[in-house]
């Protein structure tokens, strides 16, 4: 069995893996780079070979795990795709609002091979996927086995706890079982369960290591991070001020919007108005019907019906006033040029009156990360095309990453102990932080950091 990296380069970007046994080959997730444009967006499709692979696996929905998808398919028209059902509605969406995204920045900034897929591709890539149901073994062909003993390899999904339709990925080959974290979460958020995943038997983890750089503070839980949140919203309202909240529209909105919620049923705070984007009303549509069917905190809560938020877009920004009393929940959470949270952020980064809270994480190059570095009184430029303000807006950070952190990450591993670990999904120091942890807490097991483009044996 052999793996290889398909990501450019050791960090979080267009996440791709290339796993080989026997005459069959699949790709696990194909996603699109966060901070690159054009062909440097891509995964490496080219260390992928001449021959034909026989499925793409997808974990969740993503952009750094699904965003490249139909350009795969065009490249591999044969290979079978198998996703959950809540992912595959999430993608499609996703994958449309990408082609809008693209087709702008051709306009904006010359891209010209911009976009990498149309519309019409991505209705007929989501036409063909192959929707599985947790805890199902299915072949690479699409049929179930019922049968453990059947020959070729077969896979099966795992809740991951991450964001809804997110799964881990189990393989099973040649005698050899491999397990795929995906995106994973060990603790449960405020809608999002905790993952569910094999406790033992596993030869070979794939394992993402996003926070591992990023410990959690002395005696943190999440009921106590939330009750900070609503002590800080209740002193910005009673300041005169509105919040801003840079979310990601699948996952953090629905988070917030939840989180919102219980803190009006436990009465920590009243009615205000709640304002999300565009894209991330299509993502809590999705989440609303998947609330029976799916793993999660508050089952019968319908976020849009409880909740009733405001919904901004790119026309109606241009004219949204920043009003006191208010939280405005808007994508990017990265807050990137010309998005809607960066294009709100400039009418409070002056006042003093306004917050700004960042509930996730922020790439430290980004607008969002250079605004959490920024102390008052400093000059900050969230648009490049936009002259520097005075920061003098309140800045507040609160941990409720949707990512497991990377205590939990070591504590399952060593609880797994599998004979090979391969650690993706992560920056250089988050990498080399739990691959040293792990080495030290399983001596037994070979700890591996993947070179991209190196085919590793399993």
């Amino acid at each position: 069995m052999k793996f290889t990296n398909l990501t450019r380069e050791t960090e979080i970007g267009a996440n791709c893996y290339l796993i080989e046994t026997g005459n069959e080959r699949l790709v696990l997730d194909c996603g699109m780079h966060p901070k690159r444009d054009g062909d440097g967006a891509l995964p490496n499709f080219q260390a992928i070979g001449g021959d034909e692979i026989d499925a793409i696996i997808v974990s969740h929905a993503h952009q750094d795990h699904i965003g490249t998808l139909p350009v795969l398919m065009r490249c591999q028209p044969q290979a079978r795709v198998f996703m959950s059902e809540a992912t595959a509605e999430i993608g499609n969406a996703l994958l449309h609002n990408s082609v809008n995204v693209m087709t702008r920045q051709r306009e904006e900034i010359g891209a010209t091979m911009y976009p990498l897929f149309t519309h019409k591709e991505a209705n007929r890539a989501a036409d063909i996927w192959r929707l599985c149901r947790f805890r199902q073994p299915i072949k690479l062909d699409g049929e179930r086995v019922r049968k453990p003993e059947r020959d070729g390899m077969t896979f099966e999904f795992f809740d991951a706890g991450h964001v809804l339709g997110s799964a881990g990925v189990l393989l099973r080959s040649e005698g050899r079982t491999v397990l795929y974290s995906g995106d994973v979460n060990f603790d449960d958020q405020t809608i999002a369960q905790r993952a569910v995943f094999p406790e033992s038997g596993i030869d070979v983890l794939i394992m993402e290591t996003t926070r591992g750089d990023n410990p959690l503070p002395e005696g943190f839980t999440r009921a106590a991070e939330e009750q900070r949140l609503a002590e800080a919203i209740a002193r910005a309202f009673e300041r005169g001020g509105c919040i801003l909240m840079p979310v990601f529209a699948l996952g953090k909105t629905q988070e917030a919007l939840a989180m919102i919620h219980r803190f009006r049923r436990e009465r920590l705070l009243g009615e205000f108005p709640f304002y999300i984007g565009g894209l991330s009303l299509k993502m809590t549509e999705i989440y609303d019907r998947f609330a029976l069917t799916s793993r999660r905190n508050f089952p019968r809560l319908q976020l849009l019906e409880q909740l009733e938020p405001f919904v901004l877009n790119g026309q109606t920004i241009g004219e949204a006033p920043a009003k006191p009393g208010r939280i405005y929940a808007l994508s990017s959470g990265m807050m990137t040029a010309k998005t809607l949270s960066n294009t709100f952020a400039r009418r409070v980064i002056e006042d003093p009156k306004h917050s700004i809270f960042f509930v996730g994480f922020a790439d430290p190059l980004s607008p969002a990360g250079v605004l959490r570095a920024a102390k008052p009184g400093d000059l900050v430029a969230v648009d490049p095309d936009e002259p520097p303000q005075e920061l003098r807006c309140q800045i507040e950070t609160f941990q409720f990453s949707a990512h497991a952190s990377r205590e939990s990450i070591v504590a399952y591993v060593t609880k797994l102990a599998p004979k090979k670990v391969v650690l993706v999904h992560g920056d250089v120091p988050a990498v080399k932080w739990v691959q040293a942890r792990l080495v030290a807490e399983l001596p037994e097991a070979e700890v591996i950091v993947p070179p991209p483009g190196v085919e590793i044996e399993l």
